[in-house]
Protein backbone atom coordinates (compact mmCIF):
# COMPACT_ATOMS: atom_id res chain seq x y z
CA UNK A 1 0.00 0.00 0.00
CA UNK A 2 1.89 3.16 -1.32
CA UNK A 3 1.99 5.99 1.17
CA UNK A 4 2.83 9.54 -0.30
CA UNK A 5 3.68 12.26 2.60
CA UNK A 6 3.37 15.94 0.89
CA UNK A 7 4.10 18.51 2.77
CA UNK A 8 3.36 22.26 1.95
CA UNK A 9 3.54 25.43 3.41
CA UNK A 10 0.76 26.46 5.52
CA UNK A 11 -2.30 28.76 4.54
CA UNK A 12 -0.66 28.38 0.75
CA UNK A 13 -3.08 25.56 -0.79
CA UNK A 14 -6.78 25.74 -0.42
CA UNK A 15 -8.58 22.83 0.78
CA UNK A 16 -9.85 22.20 -2.37
CA UNK A 17 -6.45 22.55 -4.01
CA UNK A 18 -5.34 19.79 -1.48
CA UNK A 19 -8.00 17.60 -2.59
CA UNK A 20 -7.15 18.15 -5.97
CA UNK A 21 -3.53 17.16 -5.87
CA UNK A 22 -4.49 14.04 -4.07
CA UNK A 23 -6.87 12.55 -6.35
CA UNK A 24 -3.95 13.63 -8.91
CA UNK A 25 -1.27 11.49 -7.34
CA UNK A 26 -3.59 8.81 -6.71
CA UNK A 27 -4.16 8.94 -10.25
CA UNK A 28 -0.78 8.39 -11.29
CA UNK A 29 -0.71 5.40 -8.90
CA UNK A 30 -3.26 4.26 -11.11
CA UNK A 31 -1.80 4.66 -14.29
CA UNK A 32 1.77 3.46 -13.55
CA UNK A 33 0.70 0.55 -11.21
CA UNK A 34 -2.98 -0.11 -12.27
CA UNK A 35 -6.35 -0.05 -11.27
CA UNK A 36 -6.60 -1.92 -7.94
CA UNK A 37 -3.74 0.24 -6.20
CA UNK A 38 -6.72 2.90 -6.04
CA UNK A 39 -8.22 1.87 -2.89
CA UNK A 40 -4.90 1.37 -0.60
CA UNK A 41 -3.06 4.47 -1.77
CA UNK A 42 -2.94 6.94 1.00
CA UNK A 43 -1.82 10.56 0.45
CA UNK A 44 -1.03 12.87 3.63
CA UNK A 45 -0.97 16.33 3.03
CA UNK A 46 1.00 18.47 5.85
CA UNK A 47 0.66 22.09 6.59
CA UNK A 48 4.60 23.24 7.59
CA UNK A 49 4.14 26.31 9.92
CA UNK A 50 5.54 28.95 8.30
CA UNK A 51 9.74 30.07 8.92
CA UNK A 52 9.52 26.42 10.04
CA UNK A 53 11.75 25.23 7.11
CA UNK A 54 14.62 26.86 6.01
CA UNK A 55 16.59 27.17 2.34
CA UNK A 56 20.27 28.06 2.70
CA UNK A 57 19.74 28.76 6.09
CA UNK A 58 17.42 31.02 5.52
CA UNK A 59 13.25 30.94 6.98
CA UNK A 60 10.60 30.15 4.23
CA UNK A 61 7.80 32.14 4.94
CA UNK A 62 4.10 31.50 3.76
CA UNK A 63 4.14 35.40 2.43
CA UNK A 64 6.88 34.27 0.54
CA UNK A 65 5.47 31.44 -1.13
CA UNK A 66 2.48 33.49 -2.46
CA UNK A 67 4.67 36.13 -3.77
CA UNK A 68 6.55 33.33 -5.71
CA UNK A 69 3.66 31.63 -6.76
CA UNK A 70 1.90 34.94 -8.38
CA UNK A 71 5.32 35.17 -10.50
CA UNK A 72 6.76 37.94 -7.96
CA UNK A 73 10.56 38.28 -7.52
CA UNK A 74 10.27 36.27 -3.63
CA UNK A 75 12.27 36.16 -0.55
CA UNK A 76 10.92 32.75 0.04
Amino acid sequence: MPIVDVKVMEDVLSSEQKQALAKGITDVFVDVIGGPVRPVTWVVIQDVASGQWTMGGDPVTTEGVQELLRGEPAKV
